[in-house]
């Protein structure tokens, strides 16, 4: 369900000035089981050929989410062999991992993600973990095709009008096309809360509207210099910058991604 962007008021205001909570809907409670899953939980992530800024925030949230304690592997197609939106493939810091799979189109990609979803889980412990997978959006035109890979999405949008309509076609695409379809939000390039609570607003109002479904949100990534210098010195911005608005906003990003990796894993 919606949490309330109030909550992440600390990126913005020094400690103890907060004042109180503004109202928002409430976060939702639940008990995490701790027990170890048969299968990884997949979260699909569209994300185009030259999104340098989207790539690197799924890269970093890949890493905090192993800072976390659970297993975290991020899965790209080869056609990224030579892309500079991913680092070397291989175990990276914290063990967050980078995979790329001989995949051509959506039902391959599929089966690739759920055999590393499989195979990574021998090892993972009760903090569990979390498979992304790096989508293609031009493969979303055959989406019959991507089965469970688009069971679980996370979309990054600004708050530009036209991001947020493509952010909305694609939520609508996914919805329309798979009943069970989770789709989460994560706001980008914000400077105030307000902003990020007014867009993903309009995203969860129309979907509720014209769907009858609802958009999760997965929090906002501040818009923050540290961002781009990590991007171009292709090292997380965890641990260049670790107290930066950015890197704050990452980990509770990457809580809120693993919170639901364990309520809705398979166990």
């Amino acid at each position: 369900m919606p949490r309330d962007l109030g909550d992440v008021l600390h990126y913005f205001i020094p400690d103890g000035e907060a004042g109180p909570r503004q109202s928002g809907p409430p976060i939702a409670t639940r008990s995490i089981a701790r027990s170890t899953p048969k299968v990884l939980p997949i979260v699909g992530v569209p994300i185009g050929d030259r999104d340098v800024v989207r790539a690197a925030f799924t890269w970093n949230l890949t890493v905090e989410i192993a800072r976390l304690g659970a297993s975290a592997v991020l899965l790209a197609p080869t056609l990224d062999e030579r892309s500079p939106l991913w680092p070397e493939p291989g175990p990276g810091p914290l063990g967050a991992e980078v995979v790329l799979g001989a995949c051509e189109d959506l039902g391959e990609l599929h089966r690739a993600a759920l055999d590393l979803a499989v195979s990574r889980t021998e090892n993972v412990g009760s903090e569990g973990g979390v498979v992304f997978v790096r989508i293609p959006p031009r493969w979303l035109r055959e989406i019959s095709e991507g089965g469970n890979l688009l069971r679980w999405t996370l979309l990054f949008s600004s708050t530009d009008p036209s991001d947020l309509r493509e952010t909305y076609g694609i939520a609508k695409l996914l919805m329309n096309s798979n009943p069970a379809a989770r789709v989460g939000v994560t706001i980008h390039g914000v400077k105030r809360v307000d902003d990020a609570r007014r867009a993903f607003g309009q995203l969860a109002g129309s979907a509720a509207r014209h769907l009858g479904r609802e958009i999760s949100s997965y929090g906002l990534l501040v818009d923050d210099l540290d961002v781009y210098r990590a991007i171009v010195a292709q090292r997380p911005i965890g641990l260049v910058h670790p107290q930066s608005p950015a890197a704050r906003a990452l980990r509770d990003v990457a809580r809120l991604v693993l919170e639901d990796a364990r309520a809705f894993t398979v166990v």
